[in-house]
């Protein structure tokens, strides 16, 4: 089986679109004008966020589906999930629409259940998302779209985001523990 499968390349096309998302958000964001009170850059770096988004989903989906799961896909999925979540919080921080503590603390999460993951995965586990997690992954996303747009209730959403990584945080950490002492 090829390395450079659907999924694979679907995962990869998150790590190339964070920049685009980045770039419109901020560098390209008031050059083009507005639709509806919303600039045209951060429409497509809202877009752009929520397809490269998408494809987190499809990419799991077709992988499984046709037995296409592979050591690359497992390494480059959850790093691509990453980068694109941090390279838009990042651009929120830098246009004030977001508190810097915020992304710190969903940051953070990302590397201690990054650490226990390689732990377990040292000692012959594999942690797989939990419910916890996915919800996690999910509020996220809503809510760092309706940030970029400029939703009315987007700072309260981002909120329930933030109290779902600090769940799903604490829930891998109790799943984890044993592989910690």
């Amino acid at each position: 089986m090829t390395r450079w499968n659907l999924p694979n390349v679907l995962s990869l096309s998150r790590i190339f679109l964070a920049p685009i998302v980045v770039l419109f958000l901020t560098v390209v964001r008031e050059r083009f004008g507005t639709v509806f009170g919303v600039s045209m850059g951060d429409i497509v770096a809202g877009v752009v966020f929520i397809l490269a988004s998408m494809t987190d989903a499809v990419d799991g989906y077709v992988a499984r589906k046709r037995r296409m799961v592979t050591n690359l896909g497992k390494f480059i999925d959850p790093i691509a999930d990453k980068i694109l979540v941090v390279a838009a919080l990042i651009s929120l921080v830098e246009l004030k629409a977001l508190s810097a503590w915020m992304v710190v603390i969903i940051v953070s999460r990302e590397f201690i259940v990054s650490g226990i993951r390689m732990v377990a995965a040292a000692e012959g586990v594999v942690m797989h998302a939990s419910p916890a997690g996915k919800a996690k992954t999910v509020s996220q996303i809503i809510a760092i779209a309706m940030m970029i747009f400029g939703m009315r209730y987007a700072l309260p959403v981002m909120w329930v985001a933030l109290i779902m990584t600090v769940w799903s945080g604490l829930d891998y950490l109790i799943r984890g523990r044993d592989f910690l002492r």
